[in-house]
């Protein structure tokens, strides 16, 4: 058993719904990933995706792109963001770490090299955003043997067949875009992710965890009443460029926007 899996499993015995923050790994500075990290768990944090910085990040929109300039202004690679998650390890043995991206530094750094390196550090789970299933056949197999978690999206517009076999490719979780556009982009229709998020969970046994459109603990409490965990990402990137220049503020500002939605989403199972 993976440790997302185990953490999902763990979470589902207890009535509650996981939390899962996005940052970008090398924002603002990679001096200060790991510990942004750790001030994720400490706000209730029960998985952290971690970005890895790239020069077109076509499925974003502005706030995590910038996050991407500010990351790659210090020459952040895919090689120290594994060794951040390395450095992770050596105190948190138990949160499960998804590295989110693109293929290109992937393929750049050699797909066997990168699934070695990325299970030596303690990555559990894989999120390629421009990697569809039906391409995966030399990477797949690779995070397999491994016991790394692959892990696709879905989207409002994917079909009963494609969620089928997105899902028999899958483990771990599976990602569900709550909305059509990029990072950041729109406000979030509950009613809709509800009615997809059941359809989907008809054709598959994995858990499902919804991202895009979640901003406070309002939004977090109502997507987690109809999923099973919730993806909490350009918030937390824009309250990094607000706060970058002070590295206590800016833990400080995580904490006070991510505390809520952990205290919200816990509310649901009493």
């Amino acid at each position: 058993m993976s440790r997302i899996e185990g953490v999902l499993k763990a979470l589902k015995g207890q009535g509650r719904k996981a939390l899962i923050p996005y940052i970008t790994a090398g924002d603002p500075h990679p001096d200060v990933t790991v510990d942004l990290m750790h001030t994720l768990v400490e706000a209730g944090a029960d998985i952290i995706e971690l970005g890895v910085p790239f020069s077109d990040p076509m499925a974003d929109g502005p706030v995590i792109q910038l996050a991407c300039e500010r990351a790659l202004v210090h020459g952040t690679s895919l090689r120290q963001v594994i060794a951040m998650v390395k450095e992770f390890r050596k105190s948190d043995d138990a949160t499960p770490v998804v590295l989110m991206g693109y293929l290109n530094p992937m393929e750049a750094m050699g797909y066997e090299r990168f699934a070695d390196a990325a299970k030596d550090a303690g990555v559990d789970g894989i999120l390629t955003v421009d990697l569809p299933p039906e391409e995966a056949d030399e990477v797949a197999p690779l995070f397999t043997q491994r016991n790394l978690d692959a892990i696709f999206l879905l989207s409002p517009t994917t079909t009963d067949d494609r969620i089928r076999a997105i899902s028999e490719h899958s483990s771990g979780y599976v990602y569900y875009v709550s909305i059509k556009g990029v990072t950041g982009s729109a406000t979030i229709n509950v009613e809709e992710v509800a009615a997809k998020v059941n359809h989907i969970h008809e054709m598959t046994a994995l858990p499902v965890g919804v991202g895009f459109g979640i901003r406070d603990a309002e939004t977090a409490a109502a997507v987690g009443r109809v999923s099973d965990g919730v993806i909490v990402g350009s918030v937390l990137v824009d309250t990094i460029a607000r706060n970058q220049a002070d590295t206590e503020q800016l833990k400080r500002a995580l904490t006070d926007l991510l505390h809520p939605m952990r205290e919200a989403l816990d509310s649901l199972a009493s």
